[in-house]
Parts: C-alpha cells; sequence; structure tokens
C-alpha cells in the first residue's frame, strides 16, 4: 500500500515536472558576489575605500528566451545643485534618460567619452532634454559649465545584473541557470584590470556564488576631465551662477 502511495507521488512530481517545463517555466536563482575595493595613492599603501557603485552584470552565451522590452520607462539623471542625481545609473540598452536642469541656471550636459556621445547644449532652468542610449557601454557624463559635475550611466543589454552595497554585497537575481559572462565595472578602475575579472561562469541552483572580487582605484576621472572642446576649463575668480 505504502509503495503504491509512494509511486503515485512520484509520478506527481515527475508530472508537474514535466508540465513546468512544456509551460517554460525555469528556476531561477539569486547570484551573489562581493566587491572589496581599495585606493592607491602615488607611493601610500593601499587603503579601504567605499565597495558602493560597483556594476557586476552576467551576458548569456547561450541562446534564451525572448526577455519582454524593458527600455519602455524613462529613467532620470537630475541636475540640481550642481551635481547629477543619481551619480551612478544603470539601464537597458535602448532606454530613454531625462536630463531635467532643476537648478536655477543654465547648464550643458555632454558625453564625448567612451559609450553613448552627445552634446545637449546650453538650456535653462527647468526645461529637460532626453537622450537614448541605444547601444550598450559605459557612457560619462558631465556639465561644460560647471567642472565639479560627473555621472555616469552603464547601458547593458542584459537584465541580470546588480549593483554593490557600501559593503560591497551584489545580489543579481533571478537568473536562469546556464552559462554567462561575468563583467565587472567600477569607477576609477583602469580597464585591464575590470578585463582581468571578466571570465565564464556556469551558474546553478547550488553553485550562485561569484566569489570576492578585488578592485583598486587609479585617478579619478570625474575630477580631472576636460571640457567638450578637449581644453581645460577656465578658471572663474567668481562662480557666475
Amino acid at each position: 500500500m505504502k509503495k503504491d502511495f509512494y509511486v503515485r507521488c512520484l509520478n506527481i512530481v515527475t508530472l508537474c515536472g514535466v508540465v513546468a517545463a512544456s509551460c517554460g517555466v525555469a528556476q531561477t536563482v539569486d547570484v551573489v558576489a562581493h566587491v572589496e575595493v581599495t585606493h592607491q595613492h602615488r607611493h601610500e599603501r593601499p587603503m579601504h575605500a567605499s565597495s558602493a557603485d560597483v556594476v557586476v552584470w552576467l551576458t548569456p552565451l547561450q541562446k534564451m528566451q525572448p526577455l519582454p522590452e524593458v527600455h519602455k520607462q524613462v529613467y532620470t539623471l537630475a541636475q540640481k545643485n550642481k551635481q547629477f542625481s543619481p551619480h551612478i545609473l544603470v539601464v537597458p540598452t535602448g532606454s530613454n534618460v531625462d536630463f531635467p536642469n532643476l537648478d536655477p541656471f543654465f547648464h550643458n550636459v555632454f558625453s564625448l567619452f567612451d559609450g553613448k556621445r552627445f552634446d545637449l547644449g546650453l538650456y535653462e532652468a527647468h526645461t529637460r532634454r532626453v537622450v537614448q542610449f541605444d547601444r550598450e557601454g559605459v557612457s560619462y557624463i558631465f556639465c561644460n559649465i560647471h567642472p565639479e559635475m560627473g555621472a555616469v550611466v552603464v547601458s547593458l543589454s542584459t537584465p541580470y545584473y546588480g549593483v554593490s552595497t557600501p559593503d560591497g554585497v551584489v545580489v543579481l537575481h533571478d537568473v536562469p541557470p546556464g552559462s554567462y559572462r561575468l563583467n565587472v565595472w567600477a569607477e576609477n578602475v583602469g580597464r585591464d584590470l575590470l578585463n582581468t575579472l571578466s571570465r565564464t561562469v556556469e551558474i546553478t541552483e547550488r553553485n550562485n556564488q561569484l566569489g570576492t572580487l578585488e578592485l583598486q582605484t587609479s585617478g579619478d576621472i570625474m575630477n580631472h576631465h576636460e571640457n567638450k572642446f578637449g581644453e581645460s576649463y577656465a578658471p572663474f575668480s567668481k562662480d557666475p551662477y
């Protein structure tokens, strides 16, 4: 009697698995990584820096089911008090990003480096411009009037990404098991070092840990950049804005 009961239970579980597979239901997992960021200044010993805002993403290496379009949402990178908010913005490739000027003076937002290149020109207080980030990449955003303003837009063609917390924890939610290319980006970390962290990983229900990713910053692009003409910012004896 017990044997028949267990056989029926096994048949039900097997049937449920077949039905789930036929309906395209895939088991997903949360993938976890930890980042440690240190800062090296000239010949001083490396010091621990903030481990926040490190972007980690997984690019599928195998063909997967088409994903729903997620770039219909409009994202916002506001200009307020001579700062961009947020400082780091991650968006799906193809997304529109709104650049509202919330200050009582002009701004001139531009990006002429890697990623999306654009120049929004001068626009006055309480007006806005919109840019479509139609290619994957990292875009450094500046203002041609205020050198202290800087932000980064990371546009990705995969939904499997996470951004680290101040204690260095990164969680990538709802990742289907499979083979992926691991990629990492962090502000002021050299491209060569970031490339060394890139590797192929196999994600399963039991293997969802990416380990510790060690990063070391070098330089400060946000505080040492030129204007949109490739020139140094003109010094002001008195800030006109």
